[in-house]
């Protein structure tokens, strides 16, 4: 009898899972030892889905709420991760700490918490809802300085003749350790997802949630995305990636004060330049508009600094292959500033315009104004009439108008109105 000769099946290779990144910094069980020594005072901030921005991208988009954390950002980890590791003598001597807003907030929570004295130093013009906040969190606070430079300056001093420990708001593995295990979060919560969005300041956020997702997911045989979003006005992460060096750049004014930083953490930069897939930017329109866009559409209070994940997604920068999460990484606002930026976001968004029309100086010409903005549905929310103004006529009288729009198209329709009537609108940009 004839037998087929014996095969010896081969097995399908496999593809190899991807292998852990030699990244500096914190390892992963040192993100997971933070992670346990957090969770007593770092709430388990919610990931909510947004259908809107899912649309705009064609992927789902997910919303880590770490503006809902305690202190109203992600400050809280680091600093009470940095502060845990401190020995009885440097406890003892207290802790010191210099910031305009969420690090100072973090810190003096966590030394409450935590039974340690915090000297927290501000400039003299901060937001006084950051000032009052730090202080009901039982800090000491000492306003000094004009710029965060000079108040930075009065704490090392503080530390020199006190002895206290110096509690950096982002270039200290244990601030990275801290701040990594809202990335350990991140995976549990949203297991599927495939990209990462996170701000980017100093780098203590960015690197941290990085470096610990990256690790995480190398060790369950799968692989992720991480992109650092800046904001354009203070971006010292592109040159500085580009040039393989901390560089300094100058900070132009930014609506993202929380990101506002001149040069990046050394530790930060080096951990950020293994673990994060890209640096992007986006302007002050942009974060503008986002942020309208979350208290809109999300009903999300979040600062503009937490705002340029958001920003990255609605202007294209972030190209999704699957599920996405952005880190909303504060809630910090001041009523003042936020009325200004819903008021630039309306504007960006062409839902706000504001024009400046001549009209000869004769009765009858402001309701004929407002019969034809009327016809064109637009709603007047502010008037000036004036007669003073460079380059009028005698005859002539100026007028202002602050109308709502609906859209690009509404905006084009307003001003067409008022042309074909014969009037000259100047369109006043915000």
């Amino acid at each position: 009898m004839n037998h087929a000769p014996e095969t010896t099946a081969q097995p399908i290779a496999q593809p190899a899972p991807p292998e852990a990144a030699v990244i500096p910094g914190p390892t992963l069980a040192d993100f997971e030892h933070a992670q346990r020594t957090v969770a007593p005072v770092a709430r388990r901030t919610p990931m909510e889905t947004s259908r809107h921005l899912g649309r705009l991208i064609g992927a789902p988009v997910h919303l880590k709420c770490e503006n809902l954390q305690r202190t109203g950002s992600y400050k809280l980890r680091g600093a009470f991760n940095r502060l845990s590791a401190l020995s009885a003598g440097e406890r003892a001597r207290g802790v010191v700490a210099a910031s305009a807003g969420n690090h100072a907030q973090g810190v003096a929570y966590a030394a409450r918490e935590l039974g340690i004295r915090a000297t927290i130093f501000m400039p003299v013009g901060v937001a006084l809802p950051k000032l009052e906040a730090t202080r009901d969190y039982g800090a000491d606070v000492v306003l000094s300085g004009e710029t965060i430079g000079e108040t930075l300056e009065a704490a090392a001093r503080f530390a020199d003749e006190t002895g206290a420990t110096i509690i950096p708001p982002f270039d200290h593995a244990d601030v990275v350790a801290g701040q990594g295990t809202l990335g350990l979060e991140i995976l549990e919560q949203a297991p599927d997802a495939t990209t990462v969005v996170v701000p980017i300041g100093g780098g203590g956020l960015a690197s941290g949630v990085a470096s610990a997702m990256k690790q995480k997911a190398a060790a369950l045989g799968r692989s992720i995305r991480v992109i650092g979003v800046q904001a354009e006005n203070a971006a010292p992460y592109v040159p500085s990636l580009a040039l393989g060096e901390a560089v300094t750049v100058p900070v132009v004014p930014t609506i993202a004060d929380g990101i506002a930083v001149y040069r990046p953490g050394e530790l930060n930069l080096e951990i950020i330049r293994e673990s994060v897939d890209e640096v992007v930017t986006v302007t002050e329109d942009d974060i503008a508009r986002a942020l309208l866009v979350l208290l809109e559409r999300a009903k999300l209070v979040v600062e503009p600094a937490g705002a340029v994940g958001v920003a990255a997604l609605m202007t294209g920068k972030v190209e999704a292959d699957g599920p996405v999460v952005v880190v909303l990484s504060g809630g910090n606002i001041d009523p003042l500033l936020m009325q200004r930026v819903i008021a630039h976001g309306l504007a960006a968004s062409d839902r706000y315009l504001t024009l400046r029309i001549g009209l000869p100086d004769r009765p009858g010409q402001l309701a004929r104004i407002s019969e034809l903005l009327a016809e064109a549905k637009a709603n007047v929310v502010e008037v000036l009439h004036t007669r003073h103004g460079a380059g009028m006529q005698i005859s002539e009288v100026a007028l202002e108008l602050s109308v709502e729009t609906r859209g690009p198209a509404h905006r084009a329709e307003v001003v067409e109105v008022l042309r074909r009537a014969g009037y000259e609108p100047q369109i006043i940009e915000e």
